[in-house]
């Protein structure tokens, strides 16, 4: 990733389809203020005095949260997942929130942490730094399969390890762009009950992704199987830098005692970033109070304006390669209903260097598909990422995106006739 800030920063006049970052249009700085005094003026109205209101603003706060009941109506209102505040942890965005789980869940040597691959770079970086055994289950173009996830387990205990839990991102995933059919999602529910696992939910796509919503995992759960991992970033405030886990299955400590994981995670995030800003918390509560405790109505807006990007992204790629061209050239992508993601397969190596030419040549810039492969994978494949462009730029980068192909599969046919001439 340090490789792709860096060619992003070497040619800023190219057109970026790389970052996965929600679009500024969207954000006015006087609003922060707007939102902060709504919670401000929540807290009085709920009886706090103005000694109790400066704490609640000015010191460290509750490890677990202060705006927890808030998030828990959020969730009940959007989601229809009905959770207690106890059983929520605001985190220091999504990354905590998997820091959290997976060091909570992962305590042996022998146990290992299943991903859904491709996979999100955040995840396997928190492998990494907690020394976690991660083992990939590769998803099918059409998504990931319950068999393969089966067969992966499976083959993990006839090793002597112990799989306990598997992460996955069900809607408009990242880096994919595909969303988990409901049939799916229940066959996951039923197989981690089978074999005793957890799922952790990553699901920050939801709100701002378009398209059909289905329900989450955590909503179908009904053996607490299910953490859900959620983040304010893409539908509020990316700057709050605020998520959440959502962690309602009882426990019992070394002294016998039953509580909750929420209260486990608590406690390592004690040990790591103390607590959550109450200023990002503050201000993510103000924005939930304008939406009478629902983000869901906020990012209408939002929403069709990303689903508008993904459908022009889509016409474009149409357009530049209709049919006959696509087969001749050995290109095709999928269709995200929504979100930020697409794929895009190619017929060459879809390398650093390759993105390299890319910039330079041809003023557009792409996510290479192998960074998001723990054990390798996705050399002919590539990332776009449409959140972040104007219908202007879409259309342009496609174009210069269709150059560029074409000039890369050209030099692989002349290089496959030198090597057979």
């Amino acid at each position: 990733m340090n490789f792709l800030n860096e060619i992003t920063s070497r040619y800023p006049q190219a057109i970026s389809f790389a970052p996965g970052r929600p679009y500024d249009g969207f954000f006015d700085t006087s609003q922060i203020f707007q939102h902060i005094q709504r919670y401000l003026d929540h807290l009085a109205d709920n009886g706090n005095s103005p000694e109790e209101i400066r704490d609640a603003m000015f010191q460290y706060g509750p490890t677990a949260g202060r705006i927890r009941a808030l998030i828990a109506e959020s969730l009940r209102r959007d989601e229809g997942i009905d959770v207690a505040p106890e059983s929520i942890v605001v985190t220091v965005g999504c990354q905590e929130a998997m820091l959290l789980a997976v060091r909570a869940l992962i305590a042996d040597r022998d146990d290992v942490l299943l991903v859904a691959s491709p996979c999100y770079v955040g995840i396997t970086g928190v492998a990494r730094l907690l020394d976690v055994e991660l083992v990939p289950v590769e998803e099918q173009e059409d998504g990931l399969r319950c068999a393969d996830l089966e067969q992966a387990i499976l083959a993990q205990h006839a090793r002597g390890r112990r799989p306990r839990a598997f992460y996955v991102v069900p809607d408009h995933s990242n880096p994919s762009g595909t969303t988990m059919p409901l049939r799916t999602r229940h066959e996951l529910l039923e197989l981690a009950d089978r074999h005793d696992i957890l799922v952790l939910e990553d699901s920050p796509y939801r709100l701002v992704g378009g398209g059909q919503r289905l329900p989450t995992l955590k909503a179908l759960d009904r053996r607490r199987r299910v953490v859900h991992l959620g983040s304010f970033s893409k539908s509020l405030f990316p700057g709050a830098r605020l998520g959440f886990a959502v962690a309602d299955q009882p426990v019992t400590d070394t002294a016998d005692r039953i509580g909750l994981l929420a209260d486990e995670l608590a406690k390592i995030k004690s040990m790591v970033t103390v607590n959550t800003s109450p200023l990002s918390q503050a201000a993510v509560a103000g924005m939930l109070l304008a939406g009478g405790g629902q983000a869901a109505g906020l990012n209408n807006e939002t929403s069709a304006f990303y689903q508008e990007a993904m459908r022009s992204t889509l016409r474009h790629l149409e357009r530049r390669f209709p049919p006959a061209v696509r087969e001749a050239l050995h290109v095709r992508w999928n269709e995200p209903s929504g979100g930020f993601f697409l794929t895009v397969r190619v017929p060459f190596r879809a390398d650093n260097e390759a993105l390299a030419r890319s910039a330079q040549d041809f003023g557009v810039i792409w996510t290479p598909m192998s960074y998001f492969y723990p054990q390798g994978g996705g050399d002919f494949s590539i990332r776009l990422s449409t959140s972040y462009l104007t219908q202007k730029d879409i259309g342009e980068g496609v174009e210069r995106l269709g150059d560029y192909i074409e000039h890369e599969a050209r030099s692989v046919q002349g290089s496959d006739r030198t090597e057979n001439g």
